[in-house]
């Protein structure tokens, strides 16, 4: 991007505001932890208070890796309170309070479940020269999203696992599948992109102007 997009302008307001309201509005949600680099604790801290995020409960520094930020954050929440845990990129500021509820009702009948959408482009794989060097089939290929929601229990398994290994995953995914547990896939047909290229910030305005066409809840 060349610059930082959890901060961009998306609508009036920076693109994390966006990925924290959906889950503030959120009836599921009771409490919401922050993870952040270090530098950003009080830009985020600043945030919380002026739009009155309400369930944000902690603002906490991230780690080096993604993987790291997340132990982080699950660290900060309330030992033995928790039943189910969401975890989301801030770069996709277009989940919706609803497919965040739709994900915990299937989290609660299998214990980890993803949202994701099929990939319906022709996948090739390539060489560090981006020279085609094979097919992928791509049934059954799916991009996944996030929120991710787990059991807590689940999760505190997986990445005290991981950390004790050292290991790096890029997904809570990943951490799941390294336990030999299984993860349900959400079918997803909203927009719910990440924020990625600065193409990205007026697309997704354009789809803000839609829903708030729609829907008055903001």
């Amino acid at each position: 991007m060349g610059f930082d997009k959890i901060f961009a302008s998306l609508h009036g307001k920076p693109v994390l505001f966006w990925s924290i309201d959906a889950f503030q509005q959120c009836k599921d949600i009771d409490e919401i932890v922050v993870v952040t680099r270090q530098d950003k604790v009080a830009e985020v801290q600043k945030l919380v208070t002026v739009e009155k995020l309400t369930k944000v409960s902690s603002v906490v520094e991230g780690g080096k890796e993604r993987h790291l930020s997340v132990w982080n954050g699950l660290r900060a929440t309330p030992a033995g309170e928790s039943h189910f845990v969401a975890i989301h990129d801030a770069a996709r500021p277009l989940v919706t309070p609803k497919l965040i509820s739709e994900c915990f009702a299937s989290a609660r009948k299998s214990g980890a479940v993803c949202c994701a959408s099929p990939i319906p482009d022709t996948v090739k794989r390539a060489s560090h020269e981006l020279m085609v060097t094979e097919d992928v089939e791509r049934q059954n290929l799916w991009a996944m999203q996030t929120p991710q929601v787990f059991s807590s229990a689940l999760i505190m398994q997986a990445y005290a696992s991981l950390m004790s290994r050292n290991e790096l995953v890029t997904d809570e995914v990943s951490a799941i599948q390294k336990i030999g547990k299984r993860v349900t896939l959400l079918e997803n047909e909203d927009y719910n992109f990440k924020i990625t290229f600065p193409r990205d910030l007026p697309m997704a305005e354009q789809v803000i102007d839609i829903r708030l066409g729609r829907d008055k809840r903001r």
